[in-house]
């Protein structure tokens, strides 16, 4: 018999650049229940999705792993292979993984494995051609991992929430927002969509009291927002980001970032994050926090 639509295997593609955790990814999909093919040839990508669909039990979770392994024919390859998943009417998501030049190459290093790209044994020259190779790729995917800040624990969490996205048919914004809160001082979050700086609002450092705190606390909160000025924030930027994440989605974009920077990334950012993720959860949209320096180490935190 025939699966219904709604029964239809829908396919997780698991690219991105060498290095950044595709083995790692597929590991943890088979944990969680996924029928998982590693390396899986551009030209038989089309003819595996559909074979897997006219199944009389089907896989619901399967994910393959298709990269630059491949080799220079890769893209052209796999443009003609998606479109032919639209035609055979196979749904499809693609996850992304990268991490920083620094992560990357310290890999390669460690585990003195030869990057598919490496011609002349630079693998810090491989690893920029493969990003060149792949942007047009990463334009197209519905989620973008950056696995550089990830620990085991973390990566499962972040896979977690989008396979749950994935597989949440019914919900009305399907959007997966992260909403990240920083410190200027280690920096600004390279994966982030949009950018508020919050730095203009009081800060409860130079209270002694308060500074022990972080943005979580009640007391910060207080302090941070129970003004005219950042009222009024609040308001303008809430009502901006129920304009633009409409827009974001019709673009095909299935995850959104939206980071709020402040000195240390303790008080005013993680405030203002929190509560304004917080109203985006009550209209219905799938939040992820992470409050990147709200412990003032090198280790993401997540809410």
């Amino acid at each position: 018999m025939k699966p219904s639509q709604a029964s239809k295997t829908h396919l997780l593609i698991v690219t991105g650049l060498s290095g950044a955790g595709k083995t790692q990814c597929i590991k943890l999909l088979e944990d969680l229940g996924y029928f998982c093919v590693d390396n899986l040839p551009v030209a038989l990508l089309s003819g595996f999705a559909e074979l897997i669909n006219r199944s009389d039990e089907p896989q619901k979770m399967t994910a393959v792993v298709i990269d630059v392994r491949e080799g220079e024919g890769f893209w052209k390859n796999l443009q003609e292979a998606l479109n032919q998943l639209k035609e055979q009417d196979i749904a499809y998501s693609i996850l992304f993984l990268e991490a920083s030049d620094e992560i990357l190459v310290r890999r390669f290093s460690e585990t003195r494995r030869k990057h598919p790209l490496s011609e002349d044994g630079s693998i810090l020259n491989a690893i920029l051609r493969e990003r060149t190779f792949l942007s047009h790729l990463r334009e197209k995917a519905n989620f973008i991992m950056d696995t550089s800040p990830y620990s085991l624990k973390d990566f499962r969490e972040k896979l977690l929430s989008i396979v749950s996205l994935i597989h949440n048919h019914t919900e009305a914004y399907p959007v997966n927002i992260n909403i990240v809160s920083f410190g200027y001082k280690a920096g600004v979050p390279i994966d982030a969509d949009i950018i508020m700086d919050v730095r203009f609002l009081p800060n409860p450092f130079y209270d002694c009291d308060l500074r022990s705190l972080n943005g979580l606390n009640e007391e910060i909160v207080h302090y941070v927002v129970d003004n005219s000025i950042a009222k009024e924030f609040i308001t303008k930027i809430t009502d901006l980001l129920q304009f633009v994440i409409p827009l974001y989605h019709q673009e095909g974009k299935s995850q959104i970032t939206i980071a709020f920077g402040c000195t240390g990334g303790k008080h005013r950012s993680v405030a203002i994050a929190d509560l304004i993720g917080k109203t985006l959860m009550n209209q219905g949209y799938h939040i992820n926090f992470q409050h990147r320096d709200i412990y003032n180490d090198d280790q993401l935190k997540e809410r």
